[in-house]
């Protein structure tokens, strides 16, 4: 079993930043595609932002050149560095990991299938 756990959140203005960080325990190794999800107020999920065991990032368009996604391996944690935020952004984040690609993510966040799930925390950008 691997257990995620992610703070962080907050409600911020738009324009402000915030960073996600997701700590993994119990049977973790790298061999995972670590990953931010998110689910606006009644909306389907939407895939953010992924990374392999390589390094490899990929983004949702919607974020690419606001988001950055990182690791710090030696912590087992997973960041999300979310900058320039907008009110689209709001939404419950969720950080996600699977070891079904061998370590290497899809390259559509969206496409990415996770098994293992963090609670999520919420993020608010207001205009």
């Amino acid at each position: 079993q691997v257990q995620l756990v992610e703070s962080g959140g907050g409600s911020v203005q738009a324009g402000g930043s915030l960073r996600l960080s997701c700590v993994a325990s119990g049977s973790f190794n790298s061999a995972y595609c670590m990953g931010w999800v998110r689910q606006p107020p009644e909306q389907k999920r939407e895939g953010v932002a992924s990374i392999g065991v390589d390094g490899i990032t990929v983004y949702a368009d919607s974020v690419k050149g606001r988001f950055t996604t990182f690791q710090d391996k030696a912590k087992n944690t997973l960041y999300l560095q979310m900058n320039s935020l907008k009110p689209e952004d709001t939404a419950m984040y969720y950080c996600a990991a699977d070891r079904r690609y061998g370590g290497k993510c899809p390259q559509d966040p969206n496409q990415a299938e996770f098994h293992y799930w963090g609670q999520g925390t919420q993020v608010t950008v207001s205009s």
